[in-house]
């Protein structure tokens, strides 16, 4: 009997531990729910307010950015919008769909561009959508124009011997390959493609920046310019940063003085608690990128000719 009364202790106490540790996890899950859902470093903001938007990394489809652009205009408590860049640029149709979300949204309130440490390339593209840029004196900006690349690993599969025999609908489908080179033929189509591309990126640069086609040709050549040069070639309009942009915002858009600056974070809820833990370290993954198609991206680490 004594021993059945000591399992029945034991049982009991091991239940209580049991039932303790069960509170502590729903406590600490509602503790990380709540530091997850709360906007990023600050406490809820009532009333209007100036939002800062941040575009950064290698722009690929750009559909989260749409998104998140589209409820900022949608977004009554928001007055006006400071869209951060720091990308080198990336895909064309990416920076072409943010680049008309920004536009679609500064018909419904203010947006101002502020250069970080890049916007370069479709990064600038996605600048061209507001009516006013600030960027630092050393910010690297421009590279205004289009590159599309391939491989060809035809002499590595000679040499293993691997033949590749594709089978094609016409003489440009195969084109370009990643075991033969291109046909006189398919660099002409395939360079004209890009040209195409490049001067739906003049259009947009001129349209924003209201120059003159021509001109903007001349600045086009692919390079990149220091913040620095990029004003005194009209390509930005003003040296600085958020003061700068918020002060451009209450005289030209008479935007209230005194606003509040937010940066919630606008991921939905379960993403924003999946991505907390409960020792405080949050990670993330890098989204994957296709390497096919046209880019517009600033890469001063490749050689170029």
């Amino acid at each position: 009997m004594a021993l059945d009364a000591d399992l029945v202790i034991d049982r009991q106490r091991l239940k209580r531990r049991l039932n303790f540790w069960r509170v502590l996890a729903v406590l600490a899950l509602v503790a990380a729910g709540i530091v997850a859902l709360r906007p990023s470093g600050r406490g809820v903001t009532f009333g209007k307010h100036i939002e800062r938007y941040r575009i950064a990394g290698l722009i690929s489809g750009g559909t989260d950015v749409i998104e998140d652009l589209r409820k900022l205009g949608d977004d009554s408590s928001v007055a006006a919008v400071l869209l951060h860049l720091d990308t080198p640029g990336g895909a064309v149709s990416g920076g072409e769909g943010i680049n008309a979300a920004v536009k679609a949204l500064g018909a419904k309130k203010p947006v101002v561009t502020v250069m970080e440490g890049t916007a370069a390339s479709a990064g600038y593209m996605i600048a061209m959508a507001t009516p006013h840029i600030v960027a630092r004196d050393s910010t690297i900006t421009g590279s205004i124009g289009v590159i599309m690349e391939t491989v060809n690993f035809g002499g590595l599969l000679d040499k293993i011997g691997v033949d590749d025999e594709p089978l094609v609908s016409g003489p440009l489908k195969g084109q370009p390959s990643f075991s033969k080179p291109l046909s006189p033929q398919g660099r002409v189509v395939l360079q004209a493609m890009v040209g195409d591309l490049y001067e739906q990126f003049v259009g947009l640069v001129a349209e924003g920046r209201h120059m003159d086609p021509a001109r903007v040709r001349e600045l086009a050549d692919g390079r990149a310019y220091t913040g620095r040069q990029a004003k005194a070639l009209g390509l930005v309009d003003e040296i600085g940063g958020d003061d700068e942009a918020q002060h451009w915002l209450e005289a030209q858009k008479l935007v209230a003085r005194g606003l509040q600056v937010t940066e919630p974070d606008r991921r939905p809820w379960a993403q924003r608690l999946a991505a907390s833990s409960l020792s405080g370290i949050v990670t993330s993954a890098q989204q994957s990128l296709r390497v096919d198609g046209a880019w517009a991206v600033w890469q001063p680490s490749l050689p170029r000719e």
